[in-house]
């Protein structure tokens, strides 16, 4: 017994040695002294000495863990400032992040120069997407080529599930066990990723002529991704232009997508300003969200895109920036001298597109240097300043972390003008899509 007094004197002695000692010596103190004086009465004194040293033993690994994680927290070496995350932007009746990410790519062989091989290094853009804080990702059933067709659903599917388990995991190591880490989670809470978004397009394909056709591409794109729900459902072009008796056909089947509960909302893609219009009061009639309308939307397509953003201001949807790069040619990656390779269709565009575009792009340069952010970053966060969610292509880490850097800031209101009028005097912007609507 007088062992285990012993031990409990310097348990309370290390506690009175810092800040907490007053709340320990209010409330653990008349505990000693009264758990002392009834167990003698009680129980044999070595089951009393037993269980005193275990309560005791406890307090101490656990005020000293939490005095370490307090020193560190307060006292240790400086850390450089956390990298920012994306923000969210209201789009409809749901939230989304600030930027997204497009998958186009992912499976293109043809323009993009996809190989499975490179798998693991778009898992690593991912990953580091998904620690900032980007939830959107914007997909297609018909993203892929050839065999290839519905590979971006896929990977998106499978990246999240690991993401996932390689976060769960990574918390258990780092402190599940640990006191430190207990306190630092109190202190300094870890950080939880939003939930993934997906938001696939399909393809209104010569054959999807009835309502239930885009019901049955829904239920196969959430079958590719292993998931019960898409975040937005999107018709992935207009067929007014050339086949209109299966335009309502579509709008029926999306907004049943919706009844189904397949989806959070609903988006269309290359809709112009007069057929969304049309497709946001036939949805309103049937009581589904209009999410998002996405367009080529580009400092090279701004003659053509900004009556686009004022149409989804009325009808309460948010922008999505498809192709805020131009393919690329807004990087500064690529002169005249420097063209994509034989065989891709980008170096024929680009070989049309950059002598019209060569001011702007001086203009961009100049921009950047003055912001001291790259071209890409620059593109991009005006897209973000005129009120869209960009979602920019990833293909590798280098690229994630380029295009993250449009994040956490945003251009002064002069270099937004100044970058709207050298936009407004391309003389050869970039083309619109074919299935691009009025």
């Amino acid at each position: 017994m007088t062992m285990t007094c012993c031990f409990m004197c310097n348990i309370y002695l290390f506690f009175s040695l810092f800040p907490l000692s007053r709340a320990f010596d209010t409330a653990v103190r008349p505990l000693i002294t009264t758990s002392l004086r009834f167990s003698r009465k009680r129980y044999p004194t070595h089951l009393v000495a037993m269980a005193l040293q275990t309560v005791a033993t406890i307090a101490a690994v656990f005020a000293l863990a939490l005095f370490q994680t307090t020193v560190a927290l307060n006292f240790g070496a400086p850390k450089p400032a956390a990298a920012p995350r994306a923000g969210r932007v209201q789009a409809g009746s749901t939230d989304i992040s600030s930027i997204g990410f497009g998958t186009w790519s992912w499976g293109n062989k043809v323009l993009w120069d996809y190989d499975p091989s490179a798998d693991e290094e778009i898992y690593r853009a991912y990953r580091a997407l998904r620690d900032r804080g980007v939830s959107l990702f914007d997909t297609a059933d018909s993203y892929g080529t050839l065999q290839l067709n519905g590979r971006a659903e896929i990977l998106l599917g499978e990246f999240e599930r690991r993401y996932t388990v390689e976060r769960e995991e990574s918390l258990s190591a780092g402190g599940g066990a640990s006191g430190e880490g207990l306190f630092r989670n109190i202190f300094a809470p870890t950080y939880v990723p939003p939930k993934q978004q997906v938001a696939t397009k399909f393809a209104p394909y010569p054959w999807r002529v009835t309502r239930g056709s885009m019901v049955s591409a829904a239920r196969a794109s959430l079958k590719r991704l292993d998931q019960d729900t898409l975040a937005i459902a999107q018709l992935h072009w207009s067929t007014a232009n050339y086949q209109p008796f299966q335009e309502r056909a579509l709008w029926e089947g999306i907004a049943d997508v919706y009844d189904e509960g397949l989806c959070e909302a609903v988006g269309v893609s290359n809709y112009g300003p007069v057929q969304l219009k049309k497709i946001a009061d036939y949805l309103r009639e049937r009581e589904v969200p209009l999410a998002s309308a996405q367009v080529q939307f580009s400092l090279m397509t701004y003659k053509d895109s900004m009556d686009v953003k004022d149409a989804c201001d009325e009808s309460g949807c948010r922008l999505i920036s498809y192709s805020p790069l131009c393919l690329g040619l807004l990087t500064g990656k690529y002169t005249l001298d420097n063209l994509p390779r034989q065989g891709n269709p980008r170096r024929q565009l680009f070989r049309e597109l950059l002598p019209g575009a060569q001011p702007l792009l001086t203009t961009l340069e100049a921009v950047a240097s003055d912001a001291g952010k790259t071209q890409s970053q620059v593109a991009i966060n005006w897209a973000m300043c005129k009120g869209g969610v960009p979602i920019p292509g990833v293909r590798n880490l280098a690229m994630a972390e380029e295009n993250l850097g449009a994040i956490g800031w945003s251009l002064s209101d002069a270099a937004v003008e100044e970058l709207d009028i050298a936009a407004s005097k391309v003389s050869k912007p970039m083309i619109q899509n074919i299935f691009q609507t009025k």
